[in-house]
Order: C-alpha cells, then structure tokens, then sequence
C-alpha cells in the first residue's frame, strides 16, 4: 500500500521519455496511483513541432511502464489550449479509473526563446496559450470534477524559477510562470472551502529533452565555450552545485499531493537547490 492507493492522477504533458511530466507520473504510480498519462498526441500547428511534444506512440510507452510498476495507467491525448479537450481529459479519468483525485497541470512550451524585439504575436500567444490558458483550464476542469465528488482534491502546477525571476530571451515563459503564481493564490481562495488543495512547484533548470535544447540555446546566447562550459558556470551558481533532477521535482508534487500537505496551499515551492530564494 503507498500512499496514494486508490487515488487517480492525471499528468499533462507526460507523454515524453525523460520528461517532468514522465518523472511525475511514475513517482505518483509508484506509491499507488492510477494515472492518465496526456500529452497532445501530434503536432497540431507551428507552435507544436513534433521533435517538441509528447507522440501518441510515446504515450503508450509511457503508460506502459506505469502498467508494469502494478497500477491501472490509460492515456489521452489533449490540447491543453482546448478548454473541452481538457474537460474531456477529467471525464476520460472519471470513466477509466472512477474518480479524479490529483491534478498535474505540466504541459508547456519552454522552446520558444527569442530576443525581445523578435517576439512574434504569434510567439506570444502560443507560450501565454498552454503555460497559462491551459493550466487555467486544467485547474478549471479538475476543480469541477473534485468539486462534485465532494471529497477534496489535490492541484499542482509545474511553475519554474522563472515565476519567481525575470530571465532574457523568455518574456513569454517568464510572463505564463508568473502568472501561475496569482491563480493559484486566487484558485486557493475559492476551493479551499472545498477541500481542494492548489500549489506551484518551481523548479530551476533541469535538463529533459526540452532542457537540453534549452542548453545548446543558451550557450550560444551567452557565449559560452561550449554546453559543458555553460553548465559548470550554472552549477557553480547553485548553493547545492548541480541543476535540478526530474525527480526532485517529482518529489515535490508528491509531497504536495499527498495527505502530510494537506494544510498547504497557495504556495509557490522552490525546488532549486538554494539558486531562487524567495
């Protein structure tokens, strides 16, 4: 028995390997959980290339692995930027596993990096649309299943350290992170009443298959020798002297989901190793 036996999780964006969302959802079954795992399935639009999202075929793996630890795992695929794809994720957990118990609001664009002047509308609009909208979305829809089921509920928001500090080249992602920071603050309000339970978890850097990406770019940006080079000089920053692991932030939703959390709410948790303090 672990200690979310008989609980149901939906993960969003958790459909590629070596992701947070993938690190999250095993954490969750790994102490029991049935877990939806959802990713948007195929590149729907510029916005989404395929070399960036969560694949149908990747998905199955995903939930695969999940079966393989003893746990019920299904996935459904969803456009977060779609408030009836979403609402049809929360159904699909309801019909599939009988219930919603934990929501991980992960999916995100981190790959739409630029100078100021070279932002796009467009640029905008898509980081603002799946970071913000869709976790408002998200948030929404878990609410209203938990809400009806009467029983509480536990919602966490994969932020960043960038919802605590300003970073160049991400206005966009700096803009949707903080925002998390307010709905959550405002959501907490409304559904505490309720049992609800809605954080952030802010985690520094860590190196996913986004991340590396995020890596190669930001080395170029500010000149490092190489890659190696840019994440010693990051590791030297950090009191804890490495980036974060995927499991340090799946660690953190589970601790936040779980029943010892269950006085914790509209919180905003660094999961930095000491590099963002407030």
């Amino acid at each position: 028995m672990g200690r979310f036996t008989g609980k149901v999780a939906v993960v969003t964006g958790s459909g590629r390997r070596k992701g947070l969302g993938e690190a999250i959802a095993v954490r969750l079954a790994s102490e029991g959980a049935a877990v939806v795992v959802s990713d948007i399935g195929a590149s729907r639009d510029a916005a989404t290339p395929g070399a960036m999202i969560g694949a149908t075929e990747e998905m199955e793996a995903v939930a695969a692995d999940l079966r393989a630890l003893g746990v019920p795992a299904s996935t459904c695929a969803c456009d977060v930027r779609d408030p009836v794809q979403v609402q049809a994720l929360a159904d699909h957990a309801v019909a599939t596993h009988g219930g919603l118990d934990i929501w991980v609001n992960n999916a995100g664009i981190g790959y739409i990096m630029k100078p100021l002047l070279e932002v796009t509308p467009d640029d905008w609009n898509a980081v603002i649309g799946v970071n913000l909208t869709g976790a408002f979305f998200g948030l929404q829809a878990a609410a209203r299943v938990m809400a009806a089921q009467g029983k509480g509920g536990r919602i966490v928001n994969i932020a960043s350290q960038a919802a605590k500090s300003g970073f160049p080249h991400a206005q966009a992602y700096t803009s949707s992170k903080h925002g998390l920071v307010g709905l959550v603050r405002s959501a907490a309000i409304e559904l505490g009443p309720l049992g609800i339970t809605v954080n952030n978890v802010c985690p520094n850097h860590v190196t996913t298959g986004l991340g590396a990406w995020q890596n190669e770019y930001f080395a170029k940006v500010t000149g490092a020798d190489s890659v190696e080079d840019y994440l010693k000089k990051m590791a030297a920053r950090i009191p804890m002297q490495r980036p974060g692991l995927t499991q340090d932030t799946a660690n953190a939703v589970a601790f936040l989901c779980s029943e010892e959390a269950a006085y914790i709410t509209a919180e905003s948790l660094n999961v930095s190793g000491g590099e963002e303090p407030h």
